[in-house]
Formats: structure tokens, C-alpha cells, sequence
């Protein structure tokens, strides 16, 4: 079973599309949340992460971070774990 994802971003942020590519490639659908369309949801995001940077990321109710530290996951295999857990 694949837990939910949640993609805080925005619609001109690389690092964003760079993440969904490596979601898209697990074959994960993430649920995205555009901050820059809607200013509530940005100061949500940065109440839950402490962050004002996107993307942020959640895997279930863990909070990643952001493409870096999704693609670190990746690196050393620990994605594909929480992914499923």
C-alpha cells in the first residue's frame, strides 16, 4: 500500500517539478497544495514545517523537507520504505 503525499508548491518552482518527476517515477501520485494561489495554505505550511521555502514535503505524517532530502531518501533506498509504510 502507498501512503499519501503531500507537495506544498508553487507553479514556477523546479525543485517542485524535480520532486513530482521522482514521485511520478515511484509511481506515486502526489496530492499537491499551490501556496502561491492560495496565502492561507502557505502560512499552513510553514505553521506544520517551520519552512518557507517549497517544496515541502510529507510522506503520511512525516514531514521529508524538500527535494533535497526526497532525493537523499532515494539515494539510500528509504523512500521506496516509506513509501510503503
Amino acid at each position: 500500500m502507498v501512503v499519501r503525499v503531500l507537495i506544498y508548491s508553487t507553479r514556477l518552482c523546479p525543485y517542485c517539478r524535480m520532486a513530482e518527476r521522482l514521485l511520478d517515477k515511484k509511481g506515486v501520485q502526489a496530492e499537491k497544495v499551490m501556496v502561491d494561489e492560495n496565502p492561507a495554505r502557505r502560512d499552513e505550511m510553514v505553521r506544520l514545517t517551520g519552512r518557507t521555502s517549497v517544496p515541502q514535503i510529507f510522506i503520511g505524517d512525516e514531514h521529508v523537507g524538500g527535494y533535497q532530502e526526497l532525493a537523499g531518501l532515494e539515494r539510500t533506498g528509504r523512500l521506496d520504505e516509506l513509501l510503503r509504510s
